[in-house]
């Protein structure tokens, strides 16, 4: 099982804070991931841009092409900015 948390207005967006995922391998890379849940809706996909997104992997930023295995946390953020 993947557990995908959603975070600021990525959470927003997909109106929810986690869902989870039942583990396979065809989902073994983040792109596939991502792509996967921005084909569920408009607002996923727009939640989803991988080029305006942020990901972290068990609480670790990591890079798209990260390998995922079974009970991994995966997180979704917008980049942050400031003033």
């Amino acid at each position: 099982m993947l557990t995908i948390v959603f975070f600021a207005q990525t959470r927003e967006l997909v109106a929810c804070d986690n869902i989870e995922l039942e583990f396979n391998s065809s989902l073994s890379a983040l792109e596939t991931i991502r792509s996967q849940l921005a084909s569920k809706g408009d607002k996923w996909d727009l939640a989803l841009q991988q080029d305006k997104l942020l990901v972290a992997v068990n609480q670790e930023m990591s890079p798209w092409d990260t390998v995922i295995k079974d009970g991994d946390e995966v997180a979704f953020f917008p980049p942050v900015t400031g003033g």
